[in-house]
């Protein structure tokens, strides 16, 4: 269960009152590059001017992080953060976005010891819950699997600033009903465990970017990034980990309001650890060398008046949330979605075979990792293919972003014909959420996959994943 508002009032007492002199002093906030820094962000235009010049003439790349960190807060003029940081690094470039851009590919800078204590009392500024997530250690490293100097922050409060749907109230799907706010065309995450069908609405996920639900019995978080355009379904519950907070109980999630690589990071509520919500690992805190890697589950987007046709029975996210949001059809991030550019800066690939906000549907399964450009399943299409010596069919429509995978054996599927009807020479066979099932029974189980863009997929698995392209299908 999420803690309540005294256990977090408490919480945060612990972590600010008496960690904060441990990180004051592991952090060497007294030393001169210390001050010169918060000077940068925080002092007197003329004061700030002078802690320049001192970085400036000390010559060291280390002040650099922290020198961006400061592009993204500070409300005077950029220009003579910027002259410095060409100064010390001989690159130039217009503002923070950039520069962002230059750290991420800098990844041998190490920032100065001070920076740890300049970015947490800079989060604390925008709101001091963002300390919850700092523990001694951070500023040495001692509980992080990524870089420091590139978490940022999103633009919102810690913790409640996106905040989740915790075992949010469902409805039918009947005519009329409830759910007639939602039109034939929205799009919706499908989800069906044991028999459970629902459906959560983009259009009010977008707002809140993570449910915490239990479905045919089993505890499940979808994790959304919005920025990344993936909706990611993890089971939540860790059967068989010994000695791990969450054993016997699922985690419970929410958006920290902090970003790595344009990806959000989750926490969870028992640790405050912050997690990948792209790989489903626990990248800083207590649990950040856990070796946890939560399990992915099937999901699938694709429009209200398709699921609810395949899915007569289905319960739908009611429109009552206990938020004021505008939950409208397109209207969260509308304008993100309608453009090539990011939000928030993730360094793409030299020659990218695709744009960066291109969509792909992307398997991680056997120990391999595979992306399909949702473009090859445009007017519906059926590929056969094949990850890891697996043989796969992948059914898929990109006007609707709805792509499920199943293993085929040795079988071969045939084109959709007019009808859209999936055969393969011994018949035809009925799509499940689950599993494809054959004309004399036979049953081939659904691999979990999901849809993102690009640019995320390729930061977080890169030339790790092959990408398909037409014509190399597997038979």
């Amino acid at each position: 269960m999420r803690p309540s508002i005294m256990q977090i009032f408490l919480l945060f007492l612990a972590v600010i009152f008496i960690p904060a002199q441990s990180l004051a002093n592991h952090g060497h906030r007294d030393d001169a590059v210390a001050g010169a820094s918060q000077v940068v962000i925080f002092g007197p235009p003329e004061q700030a001017a002078k802690a320049l010049a001192f970085l400036r003439q000390r010559g060291k790349k280390d002040v650099v992080p922290g020198l961006i960190l400061a592009l993204q807060f500070t409300n005077r003029s950029e220009g003579p953060i910027l002259e410095t940081l060409t100064a010390l690094t001989g690159f130039k470039a217009a503002g923070w976005f950039q520069w962002m851009l230059w750290l991420e590919a800098n990844k041998d800078l190490h920032a100065h010891p001070s920076f740890a204590a300049l970015m947490i009392d800079t989060l604390q500024r925008v709101d001091p819950k963002f300390s919850l997530f700092f523990r001694p250690g951070w500023e040495t490293g001692q509980n992080m699997r990524v870089r420091m100097e590139e978490i940022i922050w999103g633009g919102v409060g810690a913790m409640t600033g996106i905040p989740s749907l915790d075992n949010p109230h469902m409805t039918g799907a009947e005519k009329p009903g409830p759910a007639d706010y939602l039109a034939d065309d929205d799009l919706v995450f499908g989800v069906e465990i044991g028999g459970d069908a629902r459906a959560y609405p983009l259009r009010i996920m977008g707002w809140h970017e993570m449910f915490n639900d239990t479905i045919g019995g089993v505890p499940v978080a979808l994790a959304y990034c919005t920025l990344c355009g993936s909706g990611i379904l993890y089971e939540t519950l860790l059967p068989g980990a010994k000695d791990l907070p969450g054993r016997g109980k699922a985690f419970v999630f929410g958006s920290s309001g902090l970003l790595y690589r344009s990806n959000k990071l989750m926490f969870d509520w028992e640790t405050l650890s912050l997690w990948n919500q792209f790989t489903g690992e626990p990248v800083a805190g207590p649990l950040a060398h856990s070796g946890i890697r939560l399990k992915i589950r099937p999901v699938a987007i694709t429009t209200w008046a398709e699921w609810r046709r395949s899915h007569p029975r289905t319960t739908v996210l009611a429109l009552e949330t206990g938020f004021r949001r505008d939950y409208g059809s397109q209207v969260v991030y509308k304008d993100y979605f309608a453009s090539p550019d990011l939000m928030f800066p993730a360094l793409p690939r030299p020659k990218s075979p695709l744009q960066q906000k291109s969509y792909v549907f992307g398997i991680r399964a056997f120990g391999a990792a595979k992306a399909w450009p949702l473009s090859v399943f445009k007017g519906g299409a059926v590929i056969n293919d094949h990850l890891a010596g697996r043989n796969l069919v992948l059914l898929g429509d990109s006007a609707s972003r709805t792509v499920r995978a199943y293993e085929r054996g040795d079988r071969q599927f045939l084109p959709h014909d007019e009808a859209g009807i999936l055969k393969t020479s011994d018949g035809v066979w009925q799509v499940g959420e689950a599993e494809l099932t054959g004309p004399k029974g036979d049953r081939l189980p659904r691999v979990a996959g999901h849809i993102a863009y690009w640019f995320a997929w390729d930061n977080y698995l890169g030339l790790k994943s092959e990408l398909y392209t037409p014509g190399d299908a597997g038979k």
